[in-house]
């Protein structure tokens, strides 16, 4: 009796993938641009304390802070080339240390975000200490700190935003989001991608900025520090029980 031979497994043809669900398509990144969106608001409410609070200075928007610098170079009234140079060396700092964080653990995007936010609340936690616990709220010494914790956790910021790498969610420059609003729209003669996220990161800068300088001018430095933290910490918990996904939005884009 002639043997039959066994089915060879090259020959098994391979399994047809899953069908995808129309109008239901896998997001690229997850839950991440909704925690960089919150971190854009924390960049608004940071600033508002910085200009307002600390002498004319910018911790998170380096475009700005640079330009600063070459106005008290200029010897313009109400800069400070100290403050100007602590806030971009802080910033650089905190940007060295987001991206050696990223260089350990950025193989998954949530973990390595909240981690970043929660060195972040350390930082702000500390400037909230520093404000509370002065005497003299207007102290040069205090001023210095606060720009230095606040830079620092700008730079973090920054950094651990550029390497998890969402679309026009850097959490603190909006110049590339505006130009790309205008540059691609349809007007323009482009396909215009992502408009509602870029207007939502512009809305939310905004929005930061009014809430910080409205709490600013009526409550004082250590209430928006305070709400600050409050957003932080959201932010914080809200990664944290992500940092364990599997899902493919948690893998480097």
């Amino acid at each position: 009796m002639p043997t039959v031979p066994a089915p060879s497994i090259a020959n098994v043809p391979p399994e047809a993938p899953a069908p995808s669900v129309p109008g239901n398509p896998a997001p690229a990144h997850g839950p991440l641009p909704g925690l960089l969106m919150m971190l854009t608001m924390v960049t608004g409410l940071v600033d508002a304390v910085s200009y307002l609070s600390l002498g004319h200075v910018f911790v998170a928007n380096m475009t700005g802070n640079i330009a600063f610098l070459g106005f008290a170079v200029a010897d313009a009234r109400e800069f400070s080339i100290a403050a100007s140079l602590a806030a971009t060396a802080a910033f650089l700092a905190g940007a060295l240390a987001g991206g050696r964080l990223g260089a350990a653990i950025g193989s998954h995007r949530g973990r390595y975000l909240a981690v970043a936010i929660f060195i972040e609340i350390a930082a702000l936690g500390a400037a909230f200490f520093a404000v509370t616990a002065s005497a003299d709220p207007h102290a040069e010494v205090l001023r210095y700190e606060l720009i230095v914790l606040l830079a620092l956790a700008m730079g973090l910021q920054n950094a651990t935003a550029r390497r998890i790498g969402v679309p026009d969610l850097t959490t603190t420059v909006l110049t590339l989001t505006l130009t790309g609003l205008a540059a691609d729209s349809t007007v323009a003669g482009g396909s215009n991608p992502r408009p509602g996220r870029r207007l939502l990161a512009t809305v939310t800068m905004f929005a930061g900025a009014a809430i910080g300088s409205f709490v600013i001018f009526h409550f004082g430095l250590a209430a928006v520090l305070g709400l600050t933290l409050v957003v932080l910490l959201a932010s914080g918990v809200w990664a944290s029980r992500l940092s364990d996904s599997v899902e493919p939005w948690s893998r480097p884009a």
